[in-house]
């Protein structure tokens, strides 16, 4: 991986690599540099359908594709828990979409897969990226983790797919925090804390109190990546890396849908690489 990472840096060196050792295993993050999109998608832009120019859109797509030397598959993602199973079929079904460039082909938030060549790819733009990489690229998985989808349980779910279908253990999991809206940043409702557990008028609950900072009448600070960091720690994880930065506070280098509203999406994806498994 050491060398794949070098590569991918030298070429797109604002991009985010995993420093970690997946044995096998391709993964990154996308930053807005490296396109040709125009303000406010400039320039990276990978989703189509949202006001950006389809053939950007579908150039930046390639140049992704082009990058990791693997089949990026889009999904229709919901803010829910669900995870799907992907072959070399989703990432033929992804490419041959008629709708418009990289058409999601199931409507869910995670992804999983065990065959060489297929990306499972999230976008994001202040939601969290989560890349997940079983022992000796047996498997790996990509979950997209908003405040509504760690409350669902994404991270849970994710990880017991990617435990099925790599054949191990918990523990044995290395998963990687991308890029998200920072803790500083995420002032959030009584609604976030209540699907949480925490009950604002009962005070902070000890295992989620920590995570959400009160920051004026009725509002807290939410801190995604630890609430990220205590759900997978809970389920036995030992290997936590990323989630050091905030995509609200760096407008040069993240889209962000809360500070920018019409904005482009950043893609996290991970991918066996080819006859590099077992």
């Amino acid at each position: 991986m050491v060398d794949a990472r070098a590569a991918l840096l030298g070429t797109h060196p604002d991009w985010l690599v995993p420093e970690w050792h997946a044995r096998g295993v391709g993964a990154l993050m996308t930053t807005r540099q490296g396109g040709i999109g125009v303000a406010p998608f400039d320039t990276l832009n990978l989703r189509a359908g949202i006001g950006d120019d389809d053939h950007a859109v579908a150039h930046n797509q390639r140049v992704l594709e082009r990058a990791i030397g693997a089949a990026p598959v889009y999904l229709n993602q919901v803010h829910g828990a669900t995870v799907v199973r992907l072959t070399a079929a989703d990432a033929c079904a992804d490419a041959n979409a008629d709708a418009r460039p990289g058409a999601p082909v199931h409507d869910a938030d995670a992804s999983v897969t065990s065959e060489p060549g297929v990306a499972c790819t999230v976008l994001v733009a202040d939601c969290l990226p989560v890349l997940f990489a079983a022992p000796h690229g047996r498997a790996v998985a990509a979950a997209h983790a908003g405040w509504r989808g760690l409350a669902l349980g994404v991270l849970e779910a994710t990880l017991a797919a990617v435990c099925e279908a790599g054949g191990c253990a918990r523990s044995e999991v290395q998963v990687w925090l991308g890029a998200c809206i920072g803790p500083r940043q995420f002032e959030v409702g009584p609604d976030v804390l209540e699907a949480f557990g925490v009950l604002p008028q009962a005070g902070a609950v000890p295992h989620f109190g920590p995570r959400f900072v009160p920051s004026g009448p009725g509002k807290w600070l939410a801190d995604l990546p630890s609430i990220a960091r205590d759900r997978l720690r809970a389920t036995g994880v030992r290997t936590i890396t990323g989630g050091t930065w905030c995509s609200v506070s760096e407008p040069s280098r993240f889209y962000s849908f809360r500070r920018d509203g019409v904005t482009g999406r950043m893609a996290a994806a991970i991918w066996i690489e080819p006859g590099r498994t077992g």
